[in-house]
């Protein structure tokens, strides 16, 4: 696995590949093939990916070999596949760029090794740290939302055997201008390397005196590598005296981890200042003044500092504000959060995505 600049100097352990529109399985040689007109090239066929172009295409005075399909079209009600490979390899880094409105409206699934049941099951939008109504620019070690919309992940995601990514579209309409690019490496994976996993959580509102769940049922060997959270406050003044806590391996009414503020774990200190940031681990990137109908959004990457679990583990916040003489008030904003693992599989099911309603940011 890659870790350093040193790695640099090291000869290659594999060859590298290149997922886009423009060559839909990475294969060598195959990039840039298609020809200005409705007929797709036969890759775009067999992967099942919406053959419409353009018509009148931008390139039809240049032809083959120019910008003729860099984007895609998502269909209605569809899971479209975008990452289709055999062997053993590491996705190491996969952009992504489409319209704001889509941000909750499309639902990316990956699956490892053939498994039947996905191991990452995330609004598109939310698995790079950008929610909608919630937008900032991020420079994190691994996810950076750069202008306009950018949306880049470089967290490693190996597969021994197969791998594969889809789209689902719940809009009623066709989507269309979906860039995206997956690079990485085909070579063989370690037999103790861990799957990534992600899975997505909502509570609107979060009923009184009750903990958001952050993750929870995940059963195996493994670690915890963070969280993208969002927040609406539904009360003025400040919000994040929440706690959060870390049930390990059969913790049950106590966490063996046991934070002492919202603000505190999200690396940041008294109420942020009224401030938003964004650093390699760690940050705060949209939100500021609180007050009624404020939105937040923070995310935490456990990626010196290993959150190790043995066979179970789960993750908690409070939602905490004040109210009068100094006390504390429990919330009922609405928050959704991802939460991103790694662990040997197999995994326990993720838990059921809310519908196309119950995911809109209003």
């Amino acid at each position: 696995m890659l870790g350093s600049l040193d790695d640099l100097m090291k000869p290659p352990a594999g060859k590298t590949f290149s997922v886009s529109p423009e060559n839909v399985y990475g294969k060598v040689g195959a990039g840039g093939m298609d020809t200005p007109g409705m007929e797709a090239v036969e890759d775009v066929k067999a992967i099942g990916q919406c053959p419409a172009l353009e018509d009148p295409h931008p390139s039809r005075e240049l032809g083959q070999g120019w910008k003729v399909r860099p984007w895609i079209y998502l269909e209605p009600h569809k899971e479209t596949t975008i990452f289709d490979r055999e062997g053993s390899g590491v996705i190491r880094h996969f952009w992504i760029t489409f319209y704001e409105k889509y941000l909750r409206q499309i639902i990316i699934r990956m699956y490892w090794d053939h498994e039947t049941t996905p191991s990452v099951e995330v609004p598109l939008g939310d698995l790079f740290c950008n929610a909608p109504g919630y937008y900032g620019e991020i420079q994190s070690l691994a996810v950076c939302v750069n202008p306009a919309k950018a949306q880049n992940l470089y967290l490693p995601m190996p597969y021994r055997k197969h791998g594969r990514i889809t789209l689902e579209l719940l809009n009623d309409e066709p989507a269309k201008s979906i860039y995206y690019t997956i690079n990485g490496t085909d070579e063989p994976v370690p037999e103790d390397a861990l799957y990534f996993h992600a899975s997505f959580r909502r509570t609107n509102p979060v009923k009184y005196g009750e903990d958001f769940v952050i993750a929870d049922g995940i059963r195996g060997k493994g670690r915890f590598a963070g969280c993208y959270l969002t927040w609406q406050q539904n009360n003025k003044g400040w919000w994040g005296e929440g706690e959060v806590k870390m049930f390990i391996d059969g913790d049950t009414d106590f966490p063996s981890i046991c934070g002492t503020g919202t603000e505190d774990y999200f690396c940041g200190a008294w109420c942020f200042s009224d401030r938003t940031f964004s650093s390699p681990y760690s940050g705060y990137h949209c939100g500021g003044t609180a007050e009624t109908g404020r939105r937040h959004a923070l995310y935490r990457f456990h990626l010196t500092d290993p959150v190790w679990f043995q066979s179970e583990f789960k993750a908690t916040v409070q939602a905490l504000g004040w109210r009068s003489e100094h006390r504390f008030l429990p919330l009922q904003d609405d928050l959704s959060c991802v939460a991103y693992w790694y662990q040997t599989e197999p995994h326990a099911p993720l838990p059921e995505l809310p519908d196309r309603n119950d995911l809109e940011v209003i």
